[in-house]
Order: C-alpha cells, then structure tokens, then sequence
C-alpha cells in the first residue's frame, strides 16, 4: 500500500494565495514600524534659556521739537496783502513776517487825530470860560454856582481830550498790528495762511521754533507711564546718525492719556548739540527694574494649549520634550519676557512648537550648532 496521500490539486490555488497574504502582511507590517519609528523622532531647534536680568529696556521713538513753539497771528482782523517768510526761513526778533491791508486802521487814526483836535479846542473854550466865571465871581458879579459850573465844564472838556488821546494811541497801535513781527529768535516750521485770504484777529498765520533747548516727545502706554518720571536719565540716539547718542532727561509726563491712542505724551530735553535737528527721528531707550529676574525667549518658542500659554521643554537625558505652564511679563521685538515657569539652563523649542506633543522623541542639534545658534540669537538682540 502507498503510504503518502495524494495531494489534491485543487487546493493549490488556495495555498498561493495564503501564502502571499502572509508575506503582504508581513512587509507592510514591517513598513509601518519604520514609518512610525522615523516619525516619532523629530529633530528640533532649540535655545537655551540664559541667566536673567533684573532690568529691561523701554524703547520708544519720536520727533524732535523745540522746546517753545509759537503759533503767531494778527492782534486784528484783515485780508493778507503780504507773505515775507516761507518754511525753513530763519527769523530773528522783529523780523517782518506777514502783513495785512491797513486802510481801514489808518482812516481810523485819522479820525481819532481829528476828535483829538476838536476835544483840544473844547479845552481851550471851556478854559477861558472858567477863568471869566472865577474873575466874575471875585468881583461879586456871579454867583458861586455859576463858577462852579464853569469849573465842571472845563474838567470834562479835559476828561474828553484824554479819551481822544488814548483812541488816537489805540488807532495807531492797530495800524502797528497790521504788520506780524517775530517775537524772538527761531525757525518757521509751518505757514497757516496766505496773500490775499482774510484772517481774524488771533487765527494762527506762521509758526515759529524758537531758538535753544530741543527736545524729544514720544507716546507712553498706560503700562509702562509709571516708569517715566520728570528727572529720569534716558539715552537718546537717531535715525539719521548710528553714532550720535546723547543723554536726556525726562521733563515733563502728560497729566491724563490721549483720549484716542490711550498713551501719555512724555518729552525728553535733550543737550544743546548743532547735529540735532528739529523734525529728526529719535529713539528714546529707558531702562526699568523689573523687580525681579525674568528670562528672554523667542517668539517662535511661546505656545498655547488649553488657553495656557506654555513652552515646549526638553529632557536632555531622555531626549524627550514635555509642555510646561509659563507666565509672561512683556512682549518685546527681539522677543518674550518671561517672569514665571523658566529658569537658567532649560532648553527650550525655539521653532515648530506647533508639531509637538507630551513625550515626544526630538533629536538635538550638536553641542557646536546649539552655541552657535545661541550666539546669532544674542547678536541680533
């Protein structure tokens, strides 16, 4: 008897097909743990968190004023028949700036002139009465109350050409009027008015810098007013000039907030220097005590999850990165400041927080790579 069974043929197919469903299996299985193995190692940028600093530095930019600027205008009405002076023109105590049409304020002198003639010769006539009334009275010609009414009559005729006087000396001021000098020394920084427009009495027609102290005025936000007092020493620089810093100092901060911006207008004087020029942007760098240390992060590096602000930090034995809770002072341009959650040593994420999760197996750069890292990140500070 035939010991071995025979095989039946029709099972074959099925075989095959077993067969190559186990080797797919098998490669896919295999494929997948190496996708999953690769993507759970991510490499990273990474910065690392610096000793603190107790101060920090406020800075803020704005334009260069004189300290005194005067808006000048007519002390009466007219129509501009004359402009002398144009922006940027240097003026001195005096100068002739504009003029106004003074017609009107000349035929007025001539009229007071005229009421002061005719006032003079009432004088006169009343005076002549007087003296008849008191040789009358003498001689027991008149009574008392006749010389007393001569006597009357002859004060206000006097009364009467010092009234006349002092409109002539009025009529001659406003022809004086007519003419707008510069009071002091200084630059014209704005023109409001021009030939042949009609301006009131007050309305500002040029604007004049006076000559001396500059200073800067720059806008404060509500959080920060409380660390500019008048007497704070600043350090000023400008945009026009790398090398030109100054020292300032803090003359006067706004009793109330603009009430469109919220901020509080806060000028610096600065030294009398010839390289400072009015209309120059400058930078006004304070620094403040924070009270207490707070550390520096990039921006890149702040997160958020749960509404909570965190940062990635990372696990240099176990190569792992895990959330943690942190509290943030400021925001500056060159990055965070932090006040709570940190401190000197951590190793923070510092770019793709957003691809994180708790645990996550990170790959750091070198010792060589994180240093140089560090020391672009302080250059650009």
């Amino acid at each position: 008897m035939n010991s071995f069974k025979t095989f039946n043929p029709k099972l074959r197919p099925l075989a095959s097909l077993a067969l190559v469903s186990l080797i797919g299996i098998g490669v896919s299985a295999c494929s997948e743990a190496k996708t999953e193995t690769a993507a759970l190692v991510r490499p990273v940028k990474v910065v690392e968190i610096a000793n603190a600093g107790t101060t920090r530095e406020l800075n803020y930019s704005g334009g260069v004023k004189a300290r005194t600027e005067m808006n000048l205008g007519f002390r009466v009405a007219g129509k501009m028949t004359e402009r002398v002076v144009n922006i940027g023109d240097k003026v001195k105590a005096g100068d002739l700036l504009a003029r106004i049409d003074p017609t009107d304020y000349q035929l007025a002198v001539s009229s007071a002139a005229a009421n002061l003639e005719a006032a003079d010769k009432q004088v006169e006539t009343a005076h002549l009465v007087d003296q008849r009334a008191q040789q009358l009275f003498d001689r027991k010609f008149a009574s008392e109350a006749q010389r007393e009414q001569a006597a009357l009559s002859y004060k206000q005729a006097v009364s009467l050409r010092d009234a006349a006087a002092s409109s002539l000396k009025q009529a001659k001021n406003q022809v004086g009027y007519a003419e707008l000098r510069a009071d002091q020394n200084g630059i014209v920084t704005a023109v409001n008015a021009d030939t042949g427009q009609v301006v009131g009495s007050g309305t500002p027609v040029v604007s004049v810098a006076v000559d001396g102290e500059k200073e800067v005025q720059i806008a404060v936000p509500e959080l920060e007013i409380a660390q500019f007092t008048p007497g704070k020493a600043v350090k000023v620089s400008f945009w026009s000039d790398d090398k030109l810093v100054l020292d300032g100092k803090v003359r006067e901060v706004a009793g109330s907030a603009d009430q469109l911006s919220r901020t509080f207008s806060v000028r610096v004087s600065l030294p009398d220097d010839s390289r400072v020029l009015l209309g120059m942007t400058a930078t006004i760098e304070a620094s403040v005590n924070n009270g207490k240390a707070f550390v520096s992060i990039p921006l890149s590096s702040l997160a958020k999850q749960d509404g909570k602000q965190i940062v990635w930090v990372v696990d240099n034995d176990r190569q792992t990165v895990h959330a943690r809770d942190i509290k943030v002072a400021s925001f500056a341009d060159d990055g965070v400041e932090v006040a709570d959650g940190l401190k000197p040593g951590d190793i923070v994420v510092a770019a793709g927080t957003q691809f994180m999760t708790e645990n996550l197996k990170v790959k750091l750069p070198t010792a060589e790579q994180r240093s140089a890292a560090n020391e672009a990140t302080a250059a650009v500070r």
